[in-house]
């Protein structure tokens, strides 16, 4: 039951990651983001790590080049 939840919840979360603003700056924060889960936590860290980065990346991005002009 809980395998069947989580499974749920990461698909809705890529799927919902997947809408909005361009891939690179997704991909990119996936990649961040599942490298520093994995050191925290392992390869559970990993996925939640990618899923994070992914989702965050672009409002990062964002605040990032408003904060350097």
């Amino acid at each position: 039951m809980k395998l069947s939840t989580l499974g749920l919840l990461a698909a809705c979360t890529f799927a919902l990651g997947a809408c909005g603003n361009t891939t690179d700056q997704r991909i990119g924060g996936a990649a961040a983001g599942a490298g520093t889960g994995a050191l925290v936590a392992g390869p559970v860290g990993a996925v939640v790590g990618g899923a994070v980065g992914a989702v965050s990346a672009p409002t990062v991005v964002r605040t990032t080049r408003r904060a350097t002009r």
